[in-house]
């Protein structure tokens, strides 16, 4: 169980939030390339490839390296986090995958910044000339923002979820509705990842999704696009 009091979740919220400027919106992680190609066409293809994307990338990869940036954070450990840092910017199998990563972590190292409970200078030893991914810069804000790191976690997830529905939204024919229940569903899964993200084994980390990597690099080459990714 997971236990917050109220300064915490409001940060919390706070990180989590669409309105954060990092431009999360403007990527669909891969998800605009699939529907152009017809694998997702409706509510029930959505929610099937972000599942899958959920179970593949974030439950086995993603949220277990953030867990172990936001561990290195607590254990003021600055080789393990750089060393994690990188081994999730490897992970990133295409450039547009990279480069998401890399501009969401500069727009939000830019942002903390600018925020009084961040020392940007200890920041700045962290970034590695401009190479801080988006998990690291996120573990150091919930880090700062003195957020229980399972916590943290789960609202990365959610974050993730929330714009891929919202991505959907954009690019496909799915209505409100229908993506508040794909929405639904598919958090309601969110708790046991961050869970599980606590618990996984270095040997067992994963980023295995071969679909998911086809999909970002057709996106590259698409003819008309909403999204940078």
């Amino acid at each position: 169980m997971i236990a917050l009091d109220a300064l915490g979740l409001a940060r919390l919220l706070q990180l989590a939030s669409p309105a954060l400027p990092v431009g999360a919106y403007s990527y669909s992680g891969g998800l605009e390339s699939a529907i152009d190609d017809g694998i997702v066409t409706e509510a029930a293809s959505a929610e099937r490839w972000i599942g899958d994307v959920l179970d593949f990338s974030l439950a086995v990869y993603e949220a277990p390296v953030l867990w172990r940036l936001s561990t290195a954070l607590r254990d003021d450990n600055r080789v393990a986090f750089l060393d994690w840092n990188a081994t999730f910017r490897a992970g990133r199998e295409t450039a547009e995958l990279r480069t998401e990563t890399l501009q969401m972590g500069r727009a939000l190292k830019t942002l903390l910044s600018d925020l009084s409970f961040c020392d940007a200078q200890a920041l700045s030893l962290l970034d590695e000339a401009g190479m801080l991914t988006f998990p690291a810069a996120y573990a150091y804000a919930a880090h700062h923002m003195q957020i229980e790191a399972q916590a943290a976690v789960l609202a990365y997830l959610w974050g993730w979820l929330e714009n891929q529905v919202m991505a959907a939204l954009k690019a496909a024919p799915v209505g409100q509705t229908a993506g508040q229940n794909m929405l639904a569903r598919l958090a309601a899964r969110l708790p046991d990842i961050a869970a599980t993200a606590t618990t996984l084994a270095d040997d067992d980390l994963s980023n295995f999704a071969p679909g998911l990597a086809i999909a970002s690099c057709r996106h590259e080459t698409q003819y008309s696009r909403l999204f940078r990714s």
